[in-house]
C-alpha cells in the first residue's frame, strides 16, 4: 500500500485531535452565514436543474454541510479524511453515508457524481498539488456535473500560507482557483466573495463550476 502524503497525515491527526470542540463550533455556523447559504443553495439548484444525481461533499468535517445538502433536496454523502471526524458525522447523522477517504483519491467511479462540493476543504492541500485534487473531482463527475469551492481568498495577493487553527493552510485568489478549474475542463458559472464577519480574518471566496 503506498504511503499517504505527509500532509494529509498531518491533517487527519490535526483534526482528529480537535475534532469534537470543532463539531461544536461548526454545528450551528451557517444559521449566521446569509450569503454562504446563497451560494450553496444556488448549488443545489444548479444540480436539480441538470437532472439531480448523486452527489459528495470532499472534506465533510462533522457533517453539518452534509446534512444541510440534504435538506435543500440532495442524494448526498460526506467524505473525510479524519476518522475521528466521520464518527461524529455517522453519529450526529444516522440516516446519511459518511467514508473515509482523501480526495486526491476517491474511491468512486468515474462520471459517477451530479456534484461535488468542496467546502474550506482544499485549504490545507499545499498550492502544486491543488490541480491534481481539481482534476479528481473531475474524474468523478459526470458531464455537465457542478463542483462548488468554499476557500479563503488573497484579497489581490498571491497564494499565501496562514497559521490555521488546526494547521497550516492556504489563501488563493479567486481568479486563480478558476484558471486552474477552467484548465482542468470546468467553465465558470458564477462566483461570490464577501468580507470576514466580526470574528473572521480572511474574505471568503466560493466558486460554482459546471464540468464542460
Amino acid at each position: 500500500m503506498t504511503e499517504p502524503a505527509p500532509h494529509l497525515t498531518t491533517t487527519a491527526d490535526a483534526y482528529d485531535a480537535v475534532a469534537v470542540r470543532y463539531a461544536d463550533l461548526v454545528r450551528d455556523s451557517l444559521a449566521g452565514l446569509p450569503l454562504d447559504r446563497a451560494v450553496i443553495a444556488a448549488f443545489a439548484d444548479s444540480v436539480r436543474a441538470a437532472g439531480a444525481g448523486p452527489v459528495a461533499e470532499l472534506g465533510c468535517g462533522p457533517g453539518y454541510l452534509t446534512a444541510h445538502l440534504r435538506d435543500l433536496g440532495l442524494d448526498v454523502r460526506g467524505i473525510d479524511l479524519s476518522p475521528v471526524m466521520v464518527g461524529l458525522a455517522r453519529e450526529a447523522y444516522p440516516d446519511l453515508r459518511f467514508d473515509i477517504g482523501s480526495m486526491d483519491a476517491l474511491d468512486l467511479a468515474d462520471g459517477s457524481l451530479a456534484g461535488v462540493v468542496s467546502w474550506y476543504s482544499l485549504i490545507h492541500t499545499p498550492p502544486r498539488d491543488v490541480p491534481a485534487y481539481i482534476a479528481e473531482f473531475r474524474r468523478v463527475l459526470a458531464p455537465g456535473g457542478r463542483l462548488l469551492l468554499g476557500f479563503f481568498e488573497a484579497e489581490g495577493g498571491p497564494v499565501t500560507a496562514f497559521d490555521h487553527k488546526v494547521t497550516t493552510a492556504y489563501r488563493w485568489p479567486v481568479d486563480e482557483l478558476a484558471r486552474i478549474a477552467a484548465g482542468t475542463g470546468f467553465t465558470e458559472i458564477g462566483r461570490m466573495l464577501r468580507e470576514p464577519g466580526e470574528e473572521e480574518r480572511f474574505r471568503r471566496g466560493h466558486l460554482l463550476m459546471r464540468l464542460g
